[in-house]
């Protein structure tokens, strides 16, 4: 139980802040970072979607927390193929970005890769980069043109450690899921498995393949009904239960036994709800080693 991590998406989340969570001598960033990191081992940078990192945080990181805690970095959104503001550019990169329809140039794509992997160094040279999280948009649907994307981002980012989240359910239904599973062995790529609502047309199968000895990577939305539709408050309010998680608790400790380490991250940020799932995951997972060590051999 011990190569299992658990943590959230962020800890920087506005409604987090706000929650109570944090102590009241946590107001600034530094303090948050440290206290979090008392709670938990590992957590998932998301502000890298959004915009490039810069050195200097990824620098801050690793000096604010301790040598065993681990960064996952979510992958830039245009190296994802989301769209992708112009302001969220450089400046002298920003007249590359291809407007409308079709994936942007590749050269416009290896030189942002190749910035946001350099800002990210500080924290693979430390030991503490966990996996750069590949997320992919819900219209990336399984073909040949999302295959050889697929492909292309792997093999852009080269020996650094990538995990895959799909979010189109093709990729993992049954008459694609061997497929999938393959490519991402191939690619040297640990798979993410999601729990989410299953009730949707766009619910995501809640398989859980190790497709990479090194990691393995659950990330948990919460199981609200207006994923994909309403604000984000909307799509990510939910309150996991113990019955909920503990359905997760078995697999969790099958993909220990396949892969070196297991992250599992909490998505479900709305108020405090991430870190309550995550402290209750951490409990269940500890309970469960308990009885294990007092069971006879």
């Amino acid at each position: 139980m011990d190569r299992i991590s658990v943590g959230t998406c962020s800890w920087t989340d506005a409604a987090l802040k706000t929650s109570g969570w944090y102590p009241p001598d946590c107001s600034e960033p530094e303090a948050r970072l440290r206290y979090y990191a008392q709670k938990f081992d590992v957590v998932e940078v998301d502000a890298t979607y959004y915009s490039l990192p810069s050195t200097r945080n990824s620098e801050l990181w690793v000096e604010r927390t301790p040598e065993e805690f681990t960064f996952d970095v979510k992958a830039f959104s245009l190296l994802t193929g989301h769209p992708t503001r112009s302001g969220s550019l450089p400046l002298e990169l920003r007249p590359l970005l291809r407007h409308g329809r079709g994936r942007p140039d590749a050269g416009l794509l290896d030189e942002v890769w190749q910035r946001f992997s350099g800002a990210l160094r500080p924290l693979r040279d430390a030991g503490r980069l966990g996996t750069l999280l590949f997320q992919f948009p819900p219209s990336f649907a399984p073909d040949e043109p999302a295959t050889q994307f697929l492909v292309d981002c792997v093999e852009r980012a080269g020996d650094w450690p990538v995990a895959v989240e799909f979010r189109h359910p093709g990729w993992w239904r049954d008459d694609n899921i061997h497929a999938t599973q393959a490519l991402l062995k191939r690619l040297d790529a640990a798979a993410v498995a999601v729990d989410m609502a299953q009730t949707l047309p766009a619910s995501i199968p809640p398989v859980a393949p190790v497709t990479a000895p090194r990691l393995a990577v659950v990330r948990f939305h919460g199981r609200s009904r207006a994923w994909g539709t309403g604000s984000k408050e909307d799509r990510f309010r939910h309150v996991y239960s113990a019955d909920e998680l503990s359905e997760w608790v078995p697999r969790l400790r099958t993909l220990a036994e396949q892969a070196d380490r297991v992250h599992v991250l909490f998505n479900n940020c709305c108020a405090d709800a991430a870190v309550r799932a995550a402290e209750k995951m951490q409990q269940l997972l500890h309970a469960t080693r308990r009885a294990s060590d007092a069971a006879p051999a």
